[in-house]
């Protein structure tokens, strides 16, 4: 028969490498069948519930120290609790002659002792690690912000007060960075060189560094950015200023983006972003269908292993388009075949947001109505909405000079994509109807003064067919490229042309990161697993650990008074 004995002490807080420690401790001692040392929040009680390791008589705070053994006799139980403390007085003379260092207890404090320290690592308990990185903010510091269970709210308003600051919070729930070649968090040991990677993802960002430092190649940075940071609440904030930094970084030749399923829409401006670095860019957005294998600057894998190889031995030979790219206006897309209009959609929703078809390949790309445009918009006039009473558009050009004219006189319209499909049975002469009709558009800007920028309208097609089709594939080119037209004969090369036309201004009214601060010798102040302390150290880096308890006690009421009271003082 087994006795399960426990004690409770209020306020007592240690970091969970410390708790699995004495836990572990415990369980080598005579006697002992099973044993818990945890803080008493409501996970770990469950935790212990569900190993029968909780009696319902325990009563703790969160913030309490909870101590369960289960014994073979009472004895045993009894010594087991008792030995607690000699574990933990053993633990203290057997650590690193660091751990005798005299440690501040307050942030601030740590600043003074390290004022050149430009990081903060936070591996504090949740519901106080916003606070903590708030503070660090406002003492100027960056953030690595590896704790869990922060609200969504407290990471959108830490990342815009850091954005605004030109500084950096990654995560929360951020794993691994590598910073200047300190490894920060659960990093490996990696060579330094010309590969920078954003991520948002953890274990990816780990085995991507890896497997490029098993081919032989190196990391210059390598900035984590949470799990959350690609969702359309927090729109990205860390991962565009780390894809800004690296972009600015001469240091860096390739950059790596690495996420779990990203929102759609934040993906799109991400990698619009990124066609704007010139600099070559492999995309890995786990479980997000690749829009091709390559969009200009951008190359995109379907595994982690491909995208350490692709940035390790990729061919950059980067096409550049001399045009000034096109900003703050429109492509609308005017297709007569279905599948060259989805194939366009599917490759264009990487760069281009919003947009919006009447064959949607996500619901949020419903255009609600079919004749009218919005934003972007990709439009199959072949769609049965259209066909009432009419020939198909193969056959038929009526109905899309129609609606060429229609979207020509949309002045935030800047670019208009039609497919040409040739072969037996469509129409005779295509180009000898569309041209002419974009001949006039550019010409005579028809539509008045509403066409102010009209004189920026581009006309792109997509020409399918052989040099034995009925048509004469070499005059249908002709006729449009007299006309102003760019041809392309496949969709996958007019959409890489798109991805260039339509580049994001890398200009932001945010202050941006300071790219010198990120290549100082690292220096930063440690605020929870101790682990993360010795670590730093052990690369050589400068750093203070704060020997951080719950402010007040764990008294959340006493801890709100003391932060009101605080902010009256500094008013």
């Amino acid at each position: 028969m087994t006795v399960i004995k426990w004690e409770v002490r209020s306020g007592a807080y240690y970091d969970s490498v410390v708790l699995m420690q004495l836990q572990r401790g415990l369980l080598g001692l005579p006697g002992v069948v099973d044993a818990g040392v945890v803080m008493a929040t409501p996970a770990n009680r469950e935790l212990l519930a569900a190993n029968n390791l909780l009696p319902d008589s325990i009563s703790a705070n969160p913030d309490d120290l909870l101590i369960v053994v289960k014994a073979t006799d009472g004895t045993f139980a009894d010594a087991a609790i008792t030995g607690v403390d000699e574990l933990l007085t053993r633990r203290k003379a057997t650590s690193s002659p660091n751990s005798l260092d005299f440690r501040p207890h307050s942030l601030s404090a740590a600043v003074k002792q390290l004022p050149e320290a430009n990081w903060v690592l936070i591996s504090v308990p949740g519901r106080y690690a916003a606070g903590v990185a708030r503070e660090a903010l406002e003492l100027g510091k960056h953030v690595f912000l590896y704790s869990d269970n922060v609200s969504l709210e407290d990471e959108i308003a830490l990342k815009k007060t850091a954005r605004e600051r030109g500084l950096l919070v990654m995560g929360p729930d951020c794993g691994t960075a590598i910073v200047n070649g300190v490894g920060l968090g659960f990093a490996n040991r990696v060579r330094r060189g010309e590969i920078g990677l954003v991520a948002a993802s953890g274990t990816g960002l780990q085995a991507v560094t890896v497997h490029i430092h098993s081919l032989g190649a190196g990391i210059s940075h390598a900035i984590g950015a949470g799990g959350r940071d690609l969702k359309s609440d927090v729109g990205a904030i860390t991962a565009h200023q780390a894809l800004d930094l690296l972009a600015r970084d001469p240091e860096t030749k390739v950059i790596v983006l690495i996420s779990k399923p990203p929102s759609p829409d934040v993906a799109a401006k991400l990698l619009s972003a990124a066609k704007s670095t010139g600099k070559p860019v492999v995309v890995d957005f786990i479980g997000y269908p690749p829009p091709a294998r390559k969009l200009g600057n951008l190359h995109f894998a379907t595994s982690l292993s491909e995208a350490a190889e692709l940035a390790v031995n990729g061919n950059w030979e980067l096409v550049i388009d001399e045009k000034l790219p096109i900003t703050n206006s429109y492509l609308r897309g005017l297709f007569s075949g279905g599948t060259l209009a989805y194939e366009t959609l599917l490759s264009s929703q990487a760069f281009l947001s919003p947009i919006y078809s009447n064959s949607p390949i996500t619901n949020s790309q419903t255009l609600s109505d079919p004749l009218h445009s919005k934003c972007h918009t990709v439009i199959d006039l072949g769609d049965e909405f259209f066909m009432v009473g009419r020939l198909h558009p193969m056959i038929d050009n009526d109905l899309r000079i129609r609606r060429l004219r229609q979207e020509a006189a949309d002045p935030e319209v800047s670019m208009i994509l039609l497919d040409v499909v040739l072969g037996e049975g469509s129409h005779t002469n295509p180009a000898g109807e569309l041209a002419p009709v974009i001949k006039e558009i550019r010409e005579k800007r028809i539509g008045g003064p509403a066409l102010s920028r009209v004189e920026g309208l581009e006309f792109v097609a997509i020409v399918i067919g052989t040099d034995d089709d009925p048509q004469n594939l070499q005059s249908q080119i002709s006729q449009l490229q007299d006309s102003g037209v760019t041809v392309f004969r496949t969709v996958t090369e007019a959409v890489e042309y798109i991805s260039l036309r339509f580049g994001a201004s890398r200009e932001s009214e945010f202050t941006p990161v300071d790219l010198g601060q990120l290549k100082r010798p690292l220096a930063a102040i440690n605020v929870g697993l101790e682990s993360f302390y010795d670590s730093l150290l052990s690369q050589g880096a400068q750093a203070v650990h704060v020997e951080w308890k719950p402010p007040a006690g764990g008294d959340e009421r006493l801890a709100a008074l003391l932060a009101k009271m605080k902010g009256k003082k500094e008013n």
